[in-house]
């Protein structure tokens, strides 16, 4: 996103600096500030084995107030114990000093190799350069810093109306491996001067995310890390409970969530790819979830999107292992448009010809109908290619 594109949000500061975190001479350590306590809203990953930031953050969260959010990458801060829960609450209380707020308002947030403790002499050397840095225009650094393996930075803004008043979103993200709802490697900050209360702002939030972060897959894997947060500071004078307010604010907020969940695709490890996996015709949704995630998820069905190979038995194979009630001789399977399977059987080589066409497309929709429902569920993925080895095999070296 072009930075003159991105939307001040009144009441918001934002910045990011290298604390020597990283290997590399990057921005690493961001912070985002709201100049008055706003309401906070969050959902977190449901690894069993969560970060020791996103043990904090639920904590913090539950009040539903936060006034700051300090992130780090090149270092997940997660199996790291007692002394990882220490660090990221020292983490904290060195913003809040620097910031001049009480600590228990500012939340967490790590991205990068697990099981290596954080280089608390860093951040407690950059904390107050960062701190005395922030600026309104500051997100754009905040996307860099955040950034793993990702190659471009995902930022989104919007400013919309509500009730004859006029209110701005901006919202930072990242990921591009290990991205698998529940929610994914990511990592997402929603700033607003919509206002809370805090109940509806949690509830919009979550309803976003499962239309958007958890529609998304690149490789099955859940992250120990995962946190989308929302902070809204309601200096627009607009309230979640005002007329008409609660209903502009969620959509915004889901169609900003769901253009950073598809930059996550595109931009996802060694994909060459985005691809809409779209199930109709089943049971019920249960069903048709189970289908879309089966066929986004399977290395087979992805790397012969990777070749531009139409090998649609790799589709009905995940179909069929799906635990989906499924009729093979009732599956259609479609191309963008090109039809390549009608009621269980292949319709020849010029069929898979044309798909193969297709599949030359850097965007395009695999479509599945069960014939057997009336129930459907979108999922958004990408193809698996020899990068994606490459970038995995040497992340940590």
């Amino acid at each position: 996103m072009n930075r003159s594109a991105i939307s001040r949000v009144p009441g918001f500061l934002a910045g990011a600096v290298s604390a020597g975190i990283k290997k590399r001479d990057r921005k690493d350590l961001a912070l985002i500030f709201s100049e008055v306590p706003a309401c906070a809203a969050g959902v977190f990953t449901r690894n069993r084995v969560p970060a020791a930031p996103v043990l904090l953050d639920r904590e913090r969260i539950a009040r539903g107030r936060a006034q700051a959010v300090v992130a780090n990458s090149g270092n997940a801060n997660a199996c790291t114990g007692k002394r990882g829960l220490q660090d990221a609450e020292n983490t904290t209380r060195l913003a809040a000093q620097a910031l001049g707020v009480d600590e228990t308002l500012v939340l967490a947030l790590s991205t990068g190799v697990i099981g290596v403790p954080l280089n608390m002499d860093a951040i407690e050397t950059a904390v107050p350069k960062l701190a005395g840095g922030l600026r309104p225009d500051g997100f754009f650094e905040v996307a860099e810093a955040i950034m793993t393996t990702d190659t471009f930075a995902k930022i989104v803004s919007r400013r919309a109306e509500a009730d004859g008043k006029a209110f701005s979103v901006t919202a930072v993200a990242k990921g591009a491996g290990m991205i698998r709802p529940d929610m994914a490697t990511m990592l997402c900050v929603v700033c607003t001067d919509m206002g809370g209360p805090a109940g509806p702002l949690q509830r919009a939030l979550t309803d976003a995310v499962a239309k958007s972060f958890n529609t998304i897959t690149v490789d099955g894997d859940t992250s120990t890390n995962d946190t989308v947060l929302v902070l809204a500071n309601g200096l627009s004078g607009l309230s979640l409970e005002g007329p008409g307010c609660a209903s502009a604010f969620q959509q915004v907020l889901d169609e900003m969530l769901m253009s950073l969940a598809l930059q996550i695709v595109e931009d996802a490890e060694g994909a060459t790819k985005s691809v809409k996996i779209s199930v109709r015709g089943a049971q019920n949704r249960e069903d048709a979830r189970a289908v879309a995630y089966a066929v986004a998820e399977s290395p087979l069905v992805k790397t012969a999107l990777y070749g531009q190979d139409a090998n649609w038995g790799r589709i009905m194979a995940a179909v069929g292992r799906s635990g989906a009630a499924v009729d093979a001789e009732a599956v259609d399977v479609f191309f963008d448009n090109v039809r390549v399977v009608a009621r269980g059987q292949g319709l020849g080589p010029e069929a898979e010809e044309m798909a193969s066409n297709v599949l030359k497309q850097k965007q395009f929709c695999i479509v599945i109908d069960l014939g057997v429902g009336r129930a459907g569920f979108v999922v958004h993925t990408c193809d698996l290619s020899i990068d994606y080895v490459k970038i995995n095999a040497d992340y940590r070296t």
